[in-house]
């Protein structure tokens, strides 16, 4: 091969996404496929997230704060520390100590362009480089 092409290895494939607003579930779903991501499932409840978190094998989660049954994306964070999973909360209000849960919070409104470049950073951090250029609404800890 004369440019040496090939797909650039990533260390995110599998991702859950904890989420209970159906069309953002499902817009991030089908955006996160397109893409080339393996999306494990798009739940709404704390309990099948944890349930998923603790028999499937997860790259990164995606977490709501202020689910609507079952807990909270915080339940849900603790749940993936435990495994070892990062998680991103996506949230319109972050808890004071996400830091202590969570590698990053990606503040509501954010653009799909928003969410690819999240975990194009986290995925960069995951393989020991700094991350080119934050997108908008990303705080990484």
């Amino acid at each position: 091969m004369l440019f040496g092409g090939g797909k650039k290895q990533r260390k995110i494939e599998r991702i859950l996404i904890v989420e209970d607003e159906p069309l953002v579930a499902f817009d991030n779903e089908h955006f996160l496929r397109d893409a080339g991501y393996a999306v494990v499932a798009a739940i709404d409840t704390v309990p099948e997230a944890v349930r998923v978190i603790g028999r499937e094998p997860l790259d990164l989660i995606l977490a709501d704060v202020n689910l609507s049954a079952g807990g909270n994306g915080l339940d849900v964070a603790k749940a993936a520390q435990k495994k070892g999973v990062p998680l991103v909360f996506v949230t319109g209000s972050a808890p004071d100590d996400a830091a202590d849960f969570a590698v990053g919070v990606l503040e509501k409104p954010y653009s799909q362009r928003d969410l690819l470049a999240t975990i194009e950073a986290i995925d960069a951090q995951a393989a020991g480089k700094k991350p080119k250029k934050l997108p908008r609404g990303l705080t990484l800890f």
